[in-house]
């Protein structure tokens, strides 16, 4: 491994130390940083969803912003307002909370489909677009979204192109018995979050991304790919199969993946890993419009390995 995979490796056992007995999905979270894509968190409330977005950002050295997202939220309450100034008898941009590196979009499905597309723009062009004018925002820039169970009182689904920006989801259930009993025992999360110190700087998670953008991916390893993401649009049930942009995706995520292992080329086991959570929330069935869930782990066991 380089210095720079052993740090990342610190950094999940830093994690590890915070969201207990969870390794599998804070290796597929920071992948999904990695590969510069964005995380959808789904949950119970009072599961760690919150804490592990804050402990990404402060073990990765980000400004990190939180916006708890309500029904009556507006787009401008985040992205930001621009307000005439007498003094200078010039409009100028306030910006928003959106304007950090790593913004936790808590219970996301809590707002109005209307406050949900305003960050449509910022998760795909890393910019906004106010009155004519556009503004960058900064980088890296990192949106985690967490999100209640849809049959919760108040929440609205998440349209189809919002699910598609979201490179993976993840599911954050309750912790097993022995993790649950080392919670009850120890300090509090929050705590422990106060105490936590960065583990690398921006500046070298940008390099990672760079490095990661590297990692070789085999022609058959491509075949692969492109059999699976063929195999979610031949499904009767399945409104929608992926799109060109979530196999982009599942490449770029699998590359992470490899990476954060030291290799510098992609099994078939980096892309197995990851493929559930970069597919099942795009696939919706057709009789209800819910994400197809399990059906990414079905595909995997019918479709040959290159």
């Amino acid at each position: 491994m380089t210095p720079l995979q052993q740090a990342f490796q610190r950094t999940l056992d830093t994690l590890d130390t915070i969201i207990l007995g969870k390794r599998d999905l804070l290796q597929l979270a920071q992948a999904c940083l990695l590969a510069r894509g964005h995380l959808l968190i789904e949950g119970l409330p009072g599961v760690g969803k919150t804490t592990l977005a804050h402990a990404l950002a402060q073990c990765c050295g980000l400004e990190f912003r939180r916006v708890q997202f309500t029904s009556d939220m507006l787009p401008a309450d985040l992205i930001g307002v621009t307000v005439y100034e007498r003094s200078s008898e010039h409009f100028r941009f306030h910006p928003g909370p959106l304007f950090s590196q790593l913004l936790l979009a808590d219970e996301i499905n809590r707002a109005s489909p209307k406050t949900q597309s305003a960050l449509l723009e910022a998760m795909e062009e890393h910019q906004v677009s106010v009155d004519g004018s556009t503004h960058e925002l900064p980088q890296p820039f990192f949106v985690i979204a967490t999100q209640n169970p849809l049959q919760q009182i108040g929440t609205y689904p998440l349209p189809e192109s919002q699910l598609d920006r979201f490179l993976i989801r993840v599911e954050l259930g309750y912790p097993d018995a022995a993790a649950e009993r080392q919670l009850l025992q120890g300090i509090s999360r929050r705590e422990a979050l106060h105490s936590l110190a960065s583990v690398v700087s921006p500046a070298e998670l940008a390099n990672a991304q760079q490095a990661v953008r590297q990692v070789h991916a085999s022609a058959a390893l491509l075949d692969y790919i492109q059999a699976l993401v063929a195999a979610t649009r031949q499904l009767q049930d399945v409104a929608y199969g992926l799109s060109p942009r979530a196999a982009l995706g599942l490449l770029n995520v699998a590359r992470a993946y490899a990476w954060q292992y030291g290799r510098d080329l992609v099994l078939p086991e980096d892309v197995q890993q990851v493929f559930p959570g970069v597919a099942n929330h795009r696939m919706l069935l057709r009789t209800t419009g819910q994400p197809a869930h399990g059906v990414a782990e079905q595909l995997l066991q019918r479709v040959a390995v290159p």
